[in-house]
C-alpha cells in the first residue's frame, strides 16, 4: 500500500474509491481541487487494471497538499472504502464513488457550514445534503432532499426528526461523518461485496447523536453505465451480495440497543427499506433459486432480529411483498416497473 504525504488534518476528507476509473475519475476530483485548501482527498486504487493507477499517482504529483493515494490489491468496493476511512485525516469524511461528483457552489456552502461549526466547537455526528439523480438514460436530474424529515441549518438530535417518509431514507451520498464517529462504530466491509453502501448508511448512525442537514444538492449520483452495481440486470446477477449486505445489516442493529425512541424507528426503517429491495430482487428474479432465498432471508430477520421483521410486515412494501404466491410476484414486478418509470431510479 502506498500512501502520498498530506495535510496534518482538513475540515474534511473525501474517500474516493476507483477501479477502471480513468474515463471520469477527473469529475469527482477536479470540483473538489478547485475548493478551498481544507479538503483532503484520499484516492483508492482498488487493484485497478487501466490508466486509474497512473492518473492518482499524476493528482498527487500535482497536488501533494491535498491529494493522497492509497494502492492496494483489489477487494471491492468496501475494501477500498476501508482502506481510504482507515487513512482519513479530516474532522470529517465523506465517500465520493469515482464516477459520482460534487456541485461546486454547493461544495462551497457546505464547506462554509462545516467550517463554522467546527470552529464554534458545536460539530454534528453527522451532516445530511441533498443529491441528485442524473439519470443519463433519462437525460433527467431528480434531487432528493430531506427537508421534511429534519429542520435545515440547525444542530439536532433525534427527537427533532420526523417521522420518515415510505421511501425516504438516507443514502450514504446523502451522509457526511464526523471521524472519530465513523471509527467509534467499528463499522466495515466485507470484501469483494457490491451494496456495501447501505452498511455505511446505517451501522454508523447507531452512534450518532447529534444530525445537521444543510438543504444542497452537493452529490451527483450518476445513473447510466451498463456495468453500474445499480443497473437493474447488474443487480440480479448479484442478488447473493444484497442478500449477504442485508444480513450484516439486520445482526448489526440487532447488535445494540437503542433507547431513543426516534433514533430506533429510523434505524428499524431503513432495515424495512433494505429488505424491500432484496425481496424485490427476488421477485424480480422469478426463479425457483430466488423464491429459496426469499424464505431464508424472512426467516433469517424473524429469527435474528424481531423488530425489524414485525417493522418489515408492517410497512407499506413488506405489505406489498409479503403478498404470497406468483400472482404477488406479478403484483411486485408491476409496482417496480410504474415506481421505476415515475422515479427513474435503477
Amino acid at each position: 500500500m502506498n500512501e502520498a504525504a498530506g495535510p496534518v488534518q482538513a475540515l474534511v476528507t473525501f474517500v474516493i474509491p476507483c477501479y477502471n476509473s480513468a474515463d471520469y475519475l477527473h469529475r469527482a476530483v477536479e470540483p473538489l481541487l478547485r475548493a478551498p485548501d481544507d479538503i483532503e482527498v484520499v484516492l483508492v486504487n482498488d487493484g485497478s487494471t487501466d490508466a486509474t493507477p497512473q492518473l492518482i499517482e499524476a493528482y498527487v504529483r500535482d497536488h501533494p497538499e491535498r491529494v493522497r493515494a492509497v494502492h492496494r490489491e483489489n477487494g471491492g468496493h468496501g475494501a477500498a472504502m476501508d482502506s481510504g476511512i482507515g487513512v482519513a485525516r479530516g474532522t470529517y469524511v465523506k465517500v465520493l464513488d469515482s464516477d459520482d461528483w460534487t456541485d461546486p457552489s454547493a461544495l462551497a456552502d457546505y464547506l462554509r457550514g462545516l467550517r463554522a461549526w467546527i470552529e464554534a466547537g458545536t460539530e454534528p455526528d453527522v451532516v445530511i445534503t441533498n443529491y441528485v439523480y442524473e439519470n443519463e438514460g433519462l437525460g433527467s436530474s431528480r434531487s432528493v432532499r430531506y427537508g421534511s424529515f429534519i429542520p435545515a441549518g440547525r444542530i439536532c438530535t433525534w427527537e427533532d426528526l420526523a417521522r420518515p417518509r415510505t421511501g425516504r431514507y438516507l443514502l450514504m451520498h446523502a451522509l457526511t461523518y464526523r471521524l472519530e464517529v465513523l471509527r467509534r462504530s467499528g463499522v466495515s466491509f466485507p470484501p469483494h461485496t457490491f451494496y456495501v453502501d447501505n452498511l455505511m448508511a446505517a451501522i454508523p448512525l447507531r452512534e450518532v447523536r447529534t444530525l445537521a442537514y444543510l438543504d444542497l444538492d452537493l452529490y451527483r449520483y450518476f445513473i447510466g453505465r451498463e456495468d453500474q452495481s445499480v443497473q437493474e440486470k447488474v443487480m440480479l446477477t448479484r442478488i447473493d451480495q444484497q442478500l449477504r449486505v442485508n444480513r450484516l445489516l439486520v445482526q448489526a442493529l440487532r447488535s445494540r440497543e437503542i433507547d431513543d425512541r426516534r433514533h430506533r424507528r429510523y434505524l428499524l426503517h431503513y432495515a424495512t427499506i433494505v429488505c424491500s429491495v432484496s425481496l424485490t430482487l427476488t421477485a424480480l428474479a422469478g426463479t425457483e433459486e430466488s423464491r429459496r432465498d426469499r424464505r431464508d432471508l424472512l426467516q433469517f430477520v424473524r429469527r435474528t432480529d424481531p423488530k425489524v421483521y414485525r417493522a418489515f410486515r408492517r410497512s407499506p412494501t413488506g405489505i406489498l411483498l409479503s403478498v404470497p404466491g406468483r400472482g404477488g410476484e406479478m403484483l411486485v414486478r408491476s409496482s417496480y416497473r410504474i415506481a421505476r418509470r415515475y422515479i427513474g431510479f435503477n
